[in-house]
């Protein structure tokens, strides 16, 4: 056997398959055994392996063992020369095995390979070589001097800038993403160190390799796509410290007391350092333009109000009192923004549609509240009605302003407007576009582009004049038709664009999604599939309200609907556990699960789309096909309408 593929999944299902299926075109010509260990996923990845894959080696772990653990399992039954520890984010080219495997055949000194990894916008990843985090590589890294300094040997060695990208190099550290070890290697230095759950096992491996006497080498003359590049983990707070403890683990282990401590006090501060810039760019991210909307329209309403008292109420001696200004100004202005959010005011891309319906909604609510109120606290209709265009103006003002600076600008004005370019043969092309279709309804222009010479007048030009495309039809975002196209030529054509301007996606073959993105951390662009209506932000936030809302109607009057349902007692159960969000009225029907593997995540539901036929018997499949119904047009309509129809199942055990 000569070579084991060993591929650690959780939760990234979609990405998994497509990998594998690289993985499968790699490995046509070499003996090879791949293996799968899944992490106790719940996105239908252990489903997707055994249906899709029988021949790959399922490992399935009914807890989350981490990276280590998870390596190992595979390792201990793998049979191959060689073992590559592959990420499932990953996409491979057709000869990337071979080439790796020649290389480490002619070179018994290599104990561990990487390759050139980029991610999915066609940029290179610097994590594809690193050296050693000694502390003084820790220090230029963590001061930014190795940003300052990309190509220097002293500053910048955590990324080794000073190693020419393109060729072949003795490196420190293996990227654990894709790392191609001899099997050899590994029974002499030991496998995965388990004390790591997750980051810092490579640097840990791969420092042992280099103490075993074995080289560690970077070959950058096949390449892979990584979509997971590191750029977008260090945001989050969970993985500062993950990463950063790991190197305390790495230290104590490896460095001698002295060094150990240093590198520690130094990990300490990066550790607190990034975790707050973490915290406060989490925080400005979501506060910003809330902030600058209430700023804005507050000094809007003052000088609406000032003007208002001289200009009409000097006339009969009468003023503002302070508590204006002071409450009830603020209390407009936290309608507004609430009602924004609730409609979609502050989704990206900002379309003007959310903007007025939260605004004209807020105002309403404003002014009926206005009109309950006793006439002491009435100070002037006149003003809420100025304000409100006021907020509105002001509130569409400064999304233009802050999408100016935005590289997708027409697609902020406009969204409707974003251009497509589908890179397939006429049968997959088509086939895509009308995925594209119903997941995107704004959909401007879809251009097709074939993979070889073609005189249908549907395609604007071949591959080769991808360039001259992409630029005459001013072209948004590129699909690649994986059927049709190898992960080699996808991956030529993404780094020789390689555009901030260009959105990259795969549309892999018989699949009804499309991968994407240069990151696996935000969901909103993993993927498009022609369900993902329950998954906007602002349906979450519509369904989660009203599902709040109805919890609320439902206790104050449960003395009198508990004698409609058949379990009381579950029926205030579930009360609160909608409440809390643990589930929500209406969900998946359980029994139309067997293809669930397409439907997106959901908390959940207590209640079913098929509640609505209560006194009918419906097979699974057509189960199946109301549960993708209501993930795929969700309104809130549905879910009073099923809570309406099955409100005595209300108390079913959930």
């Amino acid at each position: 056997m000569q070579l084991s593929v060993v591929i650690v999944n959780y939760n990234v299902k979609y990405f998994l398959e497509q990998c594998l299926k690289s993985v499968q075109i790699a490995g046509q010509n070499i003996e090879m055994e791949v293996f799968v260990v899944d992490n106790k996923s719940v996105d239908g990845s252990v489903e997707m392996v055994r249906n899709s894959f029988p021949e790959v080696k399922l490992i399935a772990n009914e807890e989350n063992v981490g990276f280590s653990r998870a390596n190992n399992q595979a390792i201990r039954q793998s049979q191959g020369q060689y073992i590559l520890l592959l990420n499932p984010d990953t996409v491979v080219e057709k000869d990337t095995f071979e080439k790796c495997i020649d290389y480490m055949d002619h070179h018994p000194d290599a104990g561990g390979m990487g390759v050139k990894m980029i991610d999915g916008q066609g940029k290179f990843l610097p994590e594809s070589k690193r050296g050693l985090p000694t502390p003084a590589v820790a220090f230029y890294k963590i001061t930014g001097l190795s940003r300052l300094f990309p190509h220097s040997k002293t500053f910048n060695r955590y990324h080794m800038g000073f190693l020419d990208e393109e060729e072949i190099n003795e490196v420190e550290i293996l990227s654990g993403a894709f790392m191609l070890l001899r099997k050899e290697t590994l029974d002499k230095v030991g496998k995965l160190d388990e004390d790591y759950f997750m980051y810092g096992e490579d640097i840990d491996l791969s420092y042992r390799i280099i103490r075993g006497g074995y080289k560690n080498i970077y070959f950058p003359k096949t390449r892979i796509i990584h979509y997971k590049g590191e750029s977008t983990k260090k945001r989050s707070v969970n993985y500062v410290f993950t990463f950063y403890n790991a190197m305390i683990i790495f230290a104590r282990k490896h460095f001698s007391s002295r060094h150990a401590s240093l590198f520690t006090f130094l990990i300490n501060i990066a550790i607190y350092l990034r975790a707050t810039l973490a915290v406060f760019n989490r925080f400005w991210k979501k506060a910003y333009l809330p902030l600058l909307d209430a700023t804005v329209i507050f000094g809007g309403m003052w000088f609406l109000k000032s003007y208002w008292e001289t200009a009409v109420k000097a006339m009969d001696g009468n003023m503002y009192p302070p508590e204006y200004l002071r409450y009830v100004v603020p209390s407009y202005i936290l309608i507004w923004l609430f009602t924004l959010f609730m409609n979609g005011g502050y989704d990206k891309p900002y379309h003007s549609s959310g903007v007025f319906k939260g605004i004209i909604s807020g105002t309403l609510a404003i002014l009926v509240i206005y009109a309950l109120l006793p006439e002491s606290f009435r100070f002037s209709r006149a003003l809420i009605i100025f304000g409100a265009i006021w907020a509105l103006l002001s509130t569409l003002l400064i999304r233009y302003i802050t999408r100016s600076s935005s590289r997708n600008l027409k697609h902020y004005i406009n969204p409707e407007e974003k251009r497509y370019l589908i890179t397939g043969d006429k049968e997959e092309a088509t086939r895509v576009a009308g995925i594209l279709k119903n997941s995107t309804p704004s959909v401007g222009f879809i251009g097709f582009c074939s993979p070889g010479s073609s005189d249908d007048p549907m395609f604007a030009g071949s591959l080769e004049q991808l360039n001259e495309i992409v630029e005459i039809y001013r072209i948004d975002e590129i699909i690649f038709c994986s059927k049709n196209l190898s992960a080699e030529q996808i991956i030529d054509h993404m780094a020789e664009l390689s555009s901030d301007h260009i959105d990259y996606k795969i549309a892999p073959e018989e699949s009804m999604y499309l991968i994407g993105s240069n990151s696996i951390s935000t969901t909103s662009d993993l993927f498009s599939i022609d369900i993902n209506s329950i998954t906007k932000p602002l349906n979450q936030r519509r369904k989660r309200f009203f599902d709040i809302i109805t919890s609320l109607l439902l206790l104050v009057f449960y003395p009198v609907a508990a004698w409609l349902v058949k379990r009381p007692s579950g029926f205030l159960l579930n009360i609160f556990k909608v409440m809390i969000g643990k589930v929500s009225w209406v969900g998946y029907d359980p029994d139309g699960e067997a293809e669930k593997i397409h439907l997106p995540d959901t908390r959940p539901g207590v209640l079913y789309p098929s509640d609505v036929f209560p006194n009918k018997q419906l097979t699974a499949s057509t189960l199946h096909r109301l549960n993708l119904l209501y993930a795929k047009d969700y309104k809130l309509a549905n879910d009073f309408n099923t809570i309406w129809k099955g409100f005595r199942e209300l108390g079913r055990k959930s």
